[in-house]
């Protein structure tokens, strides 16, 4: 099933949602009312209990998001994003479902930050990252900042963020900024690969696995996070679940488990 958006276009295929930013005649740089239609699309994303990984990717072979669409602000100036941030993600800290970015092309301020907002990055060879605000008078202050820190060391992040130097692929692959990069032809089905692996293991465990991971670093110790974990929302769902006696029963069996997501 798909659905098309001014600004994107969503397919469901069983329990993957794949998100398309499709506005190729401006290399896919979004204005605020496209952040209003993705925020609405991942807020459906989030909701569907049918629904356990989503990917997003841009339209054409150019670009996966060139950022804010600034021909727009210059003629319209500023407006609102909605609260979940730009493209609807960079500022969704409750999704605890998984986000593949699978990047086409170039990914440039928003868009880089919106592609460091996931958590996989699978990037054609000729993709280009980069936080070029600086270049435009502008600040990437829509997480991309703070992001890239996390992903890469202090210095390596402090020079591109005050340079707005663009990287290669393979660049950001050796920075530990991408999972992994694949010739351009190759692209869509090594991600249909990657998030094959995902929705084998159980959708529950995927999701306490994602919040524990991100909580942890923001707990103030180790013996922190280990205290805490049990006390995250999708731990104690995955506590209670059906999968999680399935996974143990399917196990013994030798069988191979049949997850409901409850």
């Amino acid at each position: 099933m798909i659905e098309e958006r001014d600004s994107h276009r969503v397919e469901r295929d069983g329990p993957l949602t794949i998100i398309t930013i499709n506005r190729p005649h401006v290399a896919n740089a979004l204005h605020p009312d496209a952040s209003w239609e993705l925020a609405e699309a991942f807020d459906q994303f989030s909701a569907d209990p049918n629904q356990w990984v989503a990917i997003i990717t841009g339209a054409g072979d150019r670009s996966f998001c060139a950022g804010t669409d600034l021909k727009y602000r210059a003629s319209f100036g500023r407006e609102p994003l909605p609260a979940s941030g730009f493209a609807g993600l960079t500022k969704r800290f409750d999704l605890d479902k998984p986000v593949v970015a699978v990047v086409n092309g170039a990914a440039f301020g928003g868009g880089f930050e919106l592609a460091l907002a996931c958590d996989i990055i699978i990037a054609s060879e000729h993709a280009r990252f980069g936080l070029t605000e600086v270049t435009h008078g502008q600040a990437a202050l829509g997480g991309g900042i703070q992001r890239l820190a996390r992903a890469t060391n202090q210095r390596v992040a402090m020079e591109l963020v005050l340079t707005g130097r663009q990287l290669t692929s393979k660049e950001a692959l050796q920075l530990n900024i991408v999972n992994a990069v694949v010739e351009h032809k190759d692209l869509d089905m090594t991600a249909r690969r990657w998030v094959k692996k995902i929705l084998e293991a159980a959708p529950l465990a995927v999701r306490a696995s994602k919040q524990t991971l991100l909580r942890g670093l923001d707990e103030p110790s180790l013996a922190a996070a280990l205290d805490n974990q049990e006390y995250y929302p999708a731990v104690k769902r995955l506590r209670a679940s059906k999968d999680a006696k399935e996974g143990i029963r399917a196990f013994s069996e030798k069988r191979r488990p049949n997850w409901s997501g409850h």
